[in-house]
């Protein structure tokens, strides 16, 4: 199994974490120099808060644990692809690469409705790959949903 694999096999099990929640199953986690610095999962409706998506959790939580907001040379880990939101907060962040599982045909912001990091007018870029370990989690999602729709 090679690094990426690692981190994304706990990104998973963070992302059955909000499913037996309630939530939408995303989990994330925020790694540098090999390192696990922040991790979350979905929590906008336990919190109350829209933008608890799981990559925002992440950031704040690694944010957090090294007291800065600035979070260069790290490299965040995502079940699903990240929506519009979630980029923009990682480009603040100044997150190095992002690595996701299966595409969001609805609302990806990096291939499937936008291609955010195709732009060239923001004042940071991030390097990001997807399809890691795609079938799992866009199992997990889909079975989350239909378990939802059978209700």
């Amino acid at each position: 199994m090679n690094t990426d694999e690692f981190y994304m096999r706990r990104v998973l099990e963070l992302a059955a974490q909000a499913g037996m929640a309630g939530e939408v199953p995303v989990g994330a986690l925020v790694v540098r120099d090999g390192e696990v610095i922040g991790e979350g999962y979905n929590q906008p409706i336990s919190g109350c808060d829209p933008t608890a998506h799981a990559e925002i959790v992440a950031l704040r939580d690694a944010a957090a644990n090294i007291n800065n907001y600035r979070l260069t040379g790290c490299d965040l880990y995502v079940s699903i692809e990240p929506c519009t939101m979630c980029v923009g907060a990682m480009i603040h962040a100044r997150v190095q690469r992002v690595i996701f599982g299966a595409k969001e045909p609805r609302a990806g912001a990096l291939t499937s409705q936008l291609q955010l990091m195709d732009n060239n007018h923001f004042n940071h870029s991030i390097a990001w790959q997807g399809g890691l370990l795609e079938q799992e989690c866009g199992d997990m999602m889909s079975e989350f949903f239909r378990r939802k729709r059978s209700k």
